[in-house]
């Protein structure tokens, strides 16, 4: 179980999170959805200890230090790989590093997105980003986290992946998922967390949604209070027109 109590971060006087208190069992896929700015990134980063926090994050009961960070994997977009390796040269490097490293989904991935054996620094944002997501899967931990790891990426292609994940995971993993692609996930996710100027504010179980006729996206703007004139307004303001 991962478990976040009371978790705050501050840059300057602003709060980036504000109280946090949040746990992750194993064998969940959840998508963390809120605003640019709302603190996703900064949960992720604390959670692997990239950043000093206030507060406590514990894996099993045991805070993360160098004893068990390797039950916890990310994938970001800012790219974590070494740009002069060759994919090869990664998979080595991995394997000498984490024990639990899984080979045949390194390979097998590798394969599904038709990535070269050159070095990274010659990949496409794309290419790079996928191959930060075959890393996080491939290290054997329980705990993927992906901080918008398609930009770059093609529908085709990421509809296609969602497909591949859920059908990869094992039932001791469980994937954190920050993305803007709420359609695209909405069938790939069971469980919605979501995230505003540093707090959660609501958390709630896909199937739950489903039952009360909810679509993601709707739960999603119902819960941020969207203002479905906000468009029209805007337009009113600039043009000068009043609203239709």
């Amino acid at each position: 179980m991962l478990e976040i109590k009371n978790l705050t971060k501050r840059y300057g006087a602003k709060k980036a999170l504000d109280s946090v208190n949040i746990s992750f069992p194993r064998g969940e896929i959840v998508g963390l959805f809120g605003e640019n700015g709302a603190g996703k990134t900064t949960l992720m980063k604390s959670i692997l200890n990239f950043i000093k926090y206030n507060g406590e994050i514990t894996l099993d009961g045991e805070k993360i230090n160098h004893r068990n960070i390797e039950k916890i994997s990310f994938a970001t977009s800012e790219h974590s790989f070494f740009p002069a390796l060759t994919p090869e040269g990664h998979k080595e490097f991995y394997k000498e590093h984490f024990p639990s490293f899984n080979e045949k989904r390194f390979r097998g991935l590798m394969e599904f997105f038709s990535l070269p054996e050159k070095k990274l620094r010659t990949f496409s944002t794309g290419q790079k980003n996928q191959f930060e997501v075959i890393l996080a899967l491939s290290q054997g931990a329980d705990y993927i986290l992906m901080d918008e790891p398609f930009a770059g990426n093609d529908v085709f292609n990421r509809e296609d992946f969602y497909k591949v994940l859920s059908g990869i995971l094992e039932e001791n993993e469980t994937v954190i998922l920050s993305t803007h692609l709420i359609e695209e996930v909405s069938d790939f996710i069971g469980r919605a967390v979501l995230i505003r100027n540093g707090q959660v504010i609501a958390d709630k179980k896909t199937e739950e949604l489903e039952n009360t006729g909810k679509t993601l996206i709707s739960f999603i703007k119902e819960e941020y209070n969207y203002r479905s004139d906000r468009v029209g307004k805007a337009l009113s303001d600039i043009t000068g027109e009043e609203e239709l």
